[in-house]
C-alpha cells in the first residue's frame, strides 16, 4: 500500500508543480505574460527536473524488478498526468482536446520514458 501511495502522490506532484509555476507566466486575466512556447518550454524543463528527482527518490527505495517498476510508475504518472489535465486544465484553458494533445498532452510521453529509462540503469547497475 505504501508503494502504490508514493507513486499517486509523486504521480499528483508532477503535474501540481508545473501546474503552480505556470501560474507566474500568466497574469490575471489568463494571458500569457511572454511567448507561449517559451512558457512552454520553461514547464517542460521543470517538469523534467522535478520528475527525475522524484524518480530519484522512488528507486533509492528499491531493491529489486527495477525495470517493472520503472514501467508501472511511467505510465501511472502518465495517465495521472493525463486525469489531471482533463479535468482541470482543458476546462480552465477552454481549450479543445485535440489542442491540447498536441501542444501538451502528447508532451507527456516523456514521463515514462524517463522511468523506464530509470529502471533499465538501475536494473543494469543491480545486476553488477
Amino acid at each position: 500500500m505504501k508503494r502504490t501511495f508514493k507513486i499517486i502522490l509523486f504521480g499528483f506532484l508532477t503535474w501540481l508543480i508545473p501546474f503552480i509555476v505556470a501560474f507566474f507566466f500568466y497574469d490575471k486575466n489568463g494571458q500569457p505574460t511572454m511567448d507561449i512556447l517559451f512558457i512552454k518550454s520553461i514547464l517542460m524543463v521543470v517538469s523534467s527536473i522535478f520528475g527525475a528527482y522524484l524518480l530519484v527518490v522512488y528507486f533509492k527505495q528499491l531493491k529489486e524488478n527495477f525495470l517493472k517498476e520503472g514501467l508501472v510508475v511511467g505510465f501511472s504518472w502518465l495517465i495521472i498526468n493525463w486525469l489531471l489535465d482533463i479535468v482541470i486544465l482543458l476546462p480552465m484553458a477552454k481549450m479543445a482536446f485535440s489542442d491540447w494533445f498536441t501542444q501538451i498532452g502528447l508532451r507527456y510521453l516523456v514521463i515514462p520514458v524517463f522511468s523506464i529509462s530509470f529502471g533499465y540503469i538501475a536494473q543494469l547497475q543491480h545486476k553488477n
